[in-house]
């Protein structure tokens, strides 16, 4: 009996001394990595919460008015004239009405405008749709770079226009003959583009322009596409309006692409 009930301190070599200790190092480098990764977690979230607070503020005191279909008195040739936060006066062209992109600035410099806003009702999406004016300095001189850099920015806000018809410069082009391009993030909750996904044939699409108009556009179509595949920006419409909404997939790998044509 004496020989069966050895103690424990018999058997606790060297070797297992090290392991133990190598052991408990591990453990609390798992804890911390876990720790650091929970921390991140919450303020991502964070983040997306507050981009949606500011995404509804821009809304809310948004300068794009809606009018009638009645009132349609704008014209596609319509002077544009873009405020630096200072009361500019233009004068206005015979029969046209002046629109008015109201210039916003970034915490990074980033200077923007609304051109539009975007309802879709059976998902309960309402946001302003905003475009980028001219990039931070500090996102260098390559102009490409510069405009995804700043493109990425403002997609944290609110969903942007991505691609257009060549318009006049400093002219936007919702609700005009072309392919006007939305993207936002697919956030896998409710907020911003998380349940265009869910979009089918049919559904309605309301898209109202810098001039007060809103027109309603049916969706057609969707599909997924490779993040390099831009094809479905083309302007090859056939004289028709139309508006696609870009947003990633769930594992962010591949893009969804919902393409709506103008209710005539």
């Amino acid at each position: 009996m004496n020989q069966i009930l050895i103690t424990e301190r018999l058997y606790v070599t060297p070797e297992l001394k090290k392991k133990k200790k190598f052991y408990r190092i591990e453990f609390f480098i798992s804890v911390f990595l876990v720790c650091i990764l929970f921390s991140y977690y919450i303020y991502a979230e964070y983040d997306k919460a507050k981009g949606e607070d500011y995404a509804q503020e821009i809304l809310a005191n948004t300068s794009i008015e809606k009018i009638e279909q009645d009132d349609k008195t704008i014209k596609d040739d319509s002077l544009v004239v873009i405020l630096n936060n200072e009361d500019i006066e233009e004068e206005e062209e015979p029969e046209n009405t002046a629109i008015t992109y109201e210039e916003k600035v970034t915490k990074a410099g980033t200077k923007y405008t609304e051109v539009a806003s975007i309802n879709i009702p059976k998902i309960n999406l309402q946001y302003s749709v905003l475009a980028v004016l001219e990039p931070a300095s500090s996102y260098g001189s390559d102009p490409i770079k510069a405009e995804e850099k700043a493109l990425d920015e403002l997609l944290k806000i609110s969903p942007c226009r991505f691609h257009g018809a060549d318009l006049d410069e400093g002219i936007f082009d919702a609700n005009k003959v072309g392919n006007f391009c939305i993207v936002g993030h697919n956030y896998r909750n409710a907020r911003f583009f998380s349940k265009v996904p869910d979009l089918v044939n049919g559904d309605i699409i309301e898209l109202t322009d810098a001039t007060g108009i809103t027109l309603k556009y049916v969706v057609y179509d969707k599909y997924v596409v490779d993040p390099e595949d831009v094809s479905c920006t083309s302007q090859h419409t056939n004289g028709k309006k139309e508006v696609t909404l870009i947003t990633c997939t769930d594992d962010s790998k591949q893009r969804y692409v919902i393409k709506a044509t103008e209710v005539l």
